[in-house]
């Protein structure tokens, strides 16, 4: 029988200690173990290893250890501790930045408050794979050089001789084969294949067990970065990317035997940096288009620095002849200040971009921002005082209970764009 697979949640920057129960679901020394070794083989950026404790950073999403999953939930303020309220925030932001599309799963199985961020992208793939199935799988040609009772294609003479001295009746040749056993499928294979494993105990098992019925026999490989660009573009395969993209997510964030003990380990961690960056961008661009502007909405445009050096702001918005800039920064600011070295940065941003205003953009517990706290900087040059703004904005709606979806317009109205 299958053991349960048990859930802790976290939010970001908390501490688990091994020994102790959180919820009542133990963190034990080996879960501790293999959070470890996992941090060394990505240079430690995913936590901070205390004493007899595993300390999270700006990283969120989910790992799963030997039947414990443990979620790491982002935090922007104080205003909710209620842990399903940002995992939701989580889910959404990553399906509005094109990361995880919720709707392929179905809202009914998201909204249960047991499941797991896993769970979701294990659904959405093998979803995919009955969509492929049903469509029908693609054959390809790839060449296989083995014992034939018929002569075909190539004759590999030392081997042939090496093989065959006794057996007249077989030819050792390498040919071409036409059939589903190919690198596209074998690399299904291999995510299904974790899947499996990571899903025994939940509702998801049953559902893989089908797929993998149905899903044709190919060889076992362990595929990497290289297998992933070796895989053919092609009309044929245009309806595998979406698999062939959780399929890369799955396999090469699977860690099998990461620690000393057996444990197997999968773990799907965003930087939240990243993400609340690529988020801002995406509201700023649909609010764009709904209101109907005429400006574009740029993200990471660079422009050289010095000696082949670039510099990139987060997001460039360009509105005729006037252009502003944003860079975001998750991290509750509170009352406090920027940096001197955000501030010098944002300098350097309006003088390039020939800028009037730039703008530092943090989540905060309330939207406070007008457009008198753009402040000018202390000297003047070619296009006059330029000014630099602190945006903190909510994150969560008035409720306090669902992600604001309408973050981009009230940004584009403090530079009085709408």
């Amino acid at each position: 029988m299958s053991k349960p697979i048990h859930k802790i949640q976290v939010f970001e920057h908390q501490t688990l200690y091994y020994g102790r129960e959180y919820n009542a679901i133990s963190f034990k020394e080996k879960h501790f173990n293999a959070l470890a070794k996992l941090n060394e083989y990505h240079d430690n950026k995913y936590f901070t290893v205390v004493h007899k404790g595993i300390k999270f950073a700006q990283y969120v999403g989910v790992v799963q250890i030997d039947g414990l999953c443990i979620e790491i939930l982002p935090k922007a303020d104080h205003s909710s501790d209620d842990k399903n309220v940002w995992q939701g925030v989580l889910i959404d932001m990553l399906r509005t930045t094109k990361k995880l599309k919720v709707d392929k799963v179905g809202h009914a199985n998201v909204n249960k408050q047991n499941i797991h961020l896993l769970d979701i992208y294990f659904e959405w793939y093998l979803n995919e794979l009955q969509l492929l199935i049903h469509q029908g799988l693609i054959k390809q040609y790839y060449k296989e050089t083995n014992n034939v009772k018929a002569l075909k294609g190539k004759l590999e003479f030392a081997g042939h001789i090496q093989k065959n001295l006794i057996h007249k009746e077989r030819f050792y040749t390498t040919h071409q084969v036409y059939e589903k056993d190919h690198v596209v499928h074998q690399v299904l294979g291999q995510a299904l294949g974790i899947i499996e494993q990571f899903s025994k105990g939940n509702h998801l098992y049953s559902k893989c067990k089908s797929v993998q019925l149905d899903f044709p026999e190919v060889k076992p490989i362990q595929a990497n970065e290289a297998t992933f660009a070796k895989i053919p573009k092609s009309r044929k395969t245009a309806p595998y990317k979406t698999a062939l993209e959780i399929a890369r997510l799955i396999i090469l964030n699977f860690a099998p035997n990461v620690s000393s003990g057996k444990e197997n380990m999968l773990a799907l961690l965003f930087d939240m940096n990243s993400l609340w960056e690529e988020y801002v961008l995406v509201c700023l661009k649909k609010a764009a288009k709904n209101n109907d502007l005429n400006i574009e909405v740029h993200g990471q445009k660079s422009k050289t620095f010095w000696n082949g050096i670039t510099i990139r702001p987060d997001i460039v918005i360009e509105k005729g002849h006037e252009t502003y800039i944003i860079d975001t920064k998750w991290k509750n600011i509170n009352g406090g200040k920027p940096s001197t070295n955000d501030l010098r940065q944002m300098y350097v941003y309006n003088d390039y971009w020939n800028s009037s205003k730039a703008m530092l953009l943090y989540p905060s517990n309330s939207t406070t921002f007008t457009k008198e706290d753009f402040i000018p900087f202390n000297k003047i040059t070619e296009i006059g005082h330029h000014e630099c703004g602190l945006g903190k904005i909510s994150i969560l709606d008035s409720e306090n209970r669902n992600l604001d979806k309408d973050i981009g317009t009230i940004i584009l109205k403090w530079f009085n764009i709408v």
